[in-house]
């Protein structure tokens, strides 16, 4: 039987290749070593930190814990999932009528790889830990030092999962369909706390030199 899905030969030329001098530039190497080295020791300090505080915190603290991490971790990879989907066009237009935010969300929109990166895969990877241990945690505290897979254990384990998957795949949609608008307001906070907080905090700054002057 003929294969009339069977490619010509002549198409192969026409297929993507990588090309042979494909090399990371300097500053791609920096970033990546950058985000790695910062990466492990954020990791070790928010585990170390959220050990020492669930170690003192009761049973529904603990778990208000867990969902608060997987709050974020959902935040942040929506974020990263509408920055690479965000357009750059409307925010110039924007900009130009000087609208709060706008130049933020363009520069975000031009690095989209790495917010995506921090976004995505720091925070995940770190907030995914820290839930890990925190569930553990709690597993620990429901069922004591029995070695045996109880119910408590897969029943918590599983919420953990099914919550961080499911609230990804929502973000996902969400940063997807609206991903001007999410990457609008967080332009909008960055602007807030770089040139609103940061001014205020540098005048009164200067205010209080002045006063010792």
């Amino acid at each position: 039987m003929e294969d009339n899905h069977r490619r010509p030969a002549e198409g192969k030329k026409d297929r993507p290749r990588l090309p042979r001098n494909a090399t990371l530039k300097r500053s791609n190497k920096i970033w990546i070593l950058t985000v790695a080295v910062v990466s492990f020791f954020i990791s070790v300090i928010l585990t170390a930190a959220s050990s020492d505080v669930l170690k003192e915190a009761s049973i529904f603290t603990a778990f208000l814990v867990i969902l608060f991490i997987i709050f974020v971790n959902i935040i942040f990879d929506t974020i990263g999932t509408a920055v690479t989907a965000a357009e750059e066009a409307p925010f110039h237009a924007m900009a130009s009528k000087k609208l709060y935010g706008a130049k933020q969300a363009i520069r975000l929109i031009r690095n989209a790889d790495k917010v995506s990166n921090v976004c995505n895969d720091v925070v995940g990877d770190i907030c995914g830990i820290i839930s890990g241990a925190a569930g553990a945690y709690l597993i620990f505290r429901l069922i004591g030092n029995s070695g045996n897979v109880t119910v408590v254990e897969l029943i918590v384990t599983g919420m953990i999962t099914a919550l961080t998957v499911g609230g990804k795949a929502l973000g996902k949609i969400m940063a997807l369909q609206n991903s001007n608008y999410i990457i609008y307001k967080v332009g909008m906070i960055i602007h807030f706390l770089k040139n609103d907080v940061l001014f205020f905090r540098r005048k009164r700054n200067a205010g209080n030199g002045k006063k010792k002057k």
